[in-house]
């Protein structure tokens, strides 16, 4: 059997755009991928996005808000930064780690500038909703884009 590829999905905060792609990532891949989250800071779990995973049917109530630091001896193989400040300020990885940028938009910010427009919840959580299936759309391609097959 072949050993899964270890991989590191990164993000600012580590509360949602990452702890999605993990879910989605051990949900669709978990036969060939070893998927973990941290962020250059953490931030706690985002309540919104464990929510419309669940609605997705992908529970992610276990996983937890790490930092990169804990990740600091994990021979990683492949990083992924979900956020253009993680791509900006990602720290440097061994040269047997390949890093690759998959951008995606901030649905907590996204949701707080409608909510100052006086948009509902239901609104709001659509933000989650949308980058959840684009999220989910880029795992679905992982193993093409990356030559993980």
């Amino acid at each position: 059997m072949n050993k899964k590829v270890r991989l590191l999905f990164l993000c600012t905060g580590n509360s949602c755009r990452s702890q999605m792609a993990e879910g989605w990532a051990r949900h669709l891949l978990g036969d060939i991928i070893e998927a973990h989250s941290a962020g250059i800071e953490t931030h706690g779990m985002n309540p919104n996005a464990v929510k419309v995973m669940a609605e997705a049917g992908v529970d992610i109530n276990d996983q937890k808000s790490q930092h990169i630091d804990e990740f600091k001896d994990v021979d990683l193989d492949i990083v992924v930064t979900v956020c253009g400040h993680a791509h900006e300020t990602c720290p440097y990885f061994p040269a047997n780690c390949e890093v690759v940028h998959f951008g995606f938009d901030d649905p907590p910010k996204m949701a707080k500038e409608l909510a100052t427009q006086g948009a509902s919840e239901e609104e709001q959580l659509d933000c989650y909703r949308k980058v959840r299936d684009q999220i989910r759309a880029a795992i679905e391609k992982l193993p093409e884009t990356l030559n993980l097959k």
